[in-house]
């Protein structure tokens, strides 16, 4: 018998992990230029009221929200319900430019299916959601929602 053994096939290399913290930086800077945290900073306090039937609403991406409440900012913009748009107050005849801004995001396949989404406080009057859901009607943006939060039981 011989001392020496010869070895056949031996281990198999490692791996490198050098460039493993690289990697992963590069990664956290890509999600964090990529990510959009939030569509739109409210400036209107809204309580939205409660139900019992309840439907989630499935593409976040065809959905345009309106809100409408009294201002956060009171000193600024008094304590009349305001309607919001995207990130700035606006009136009623804004809602077709807002609408038309965001279908121009979307894929012309699914403009039937965009959603309008309406988060309204509790203790707005109804006017001023009758003058929003008319110039709606006009802007043939017929697919509503009322958003609403689960009754306790």
């Amino acid at each position: 018998m011989s001392k020496f053994k010869k070895k056949r096939g031996g281990a198999k290399p490692t791996i490198s992990t050098a460039s493993l913290p690289d990697i992963i930086f590069m990664l956290l800077f890509f999600f964090m230029v990529v990510t959009v945290m939030r569509d739109a900073t409210k400036k209107v306090s809204v309580v939205v009221p409660e139900a019992t039937e309840l439907n989630k609403l499935e593409q976040k991406s065809l959905v345009n929200h309106i809100y409408i409440g009294r201002p956060i900012d009171k000193k600024e913009f008094g304590t009349a319900p305001r309607i919001q748009l995207g990130d700035k107050f606006a009136t009623e005849k804004d809602i077709p430019l807002f609408l038309e801004k965001h279908k121009l995001k979307v894929a012309e396949v699914e403009h039937p299916k965009i959603t309008t989404s309406l988060r309204v406080d509790e203790s707005v009057t109804m006017g001023i959601i009758t003058d929003v859901k008319t110039e709606l009607r006009k802007a043939n943006q017929l697919k509503l929602n009322y958003s609403a939060r689960p009754r306790p039981e």
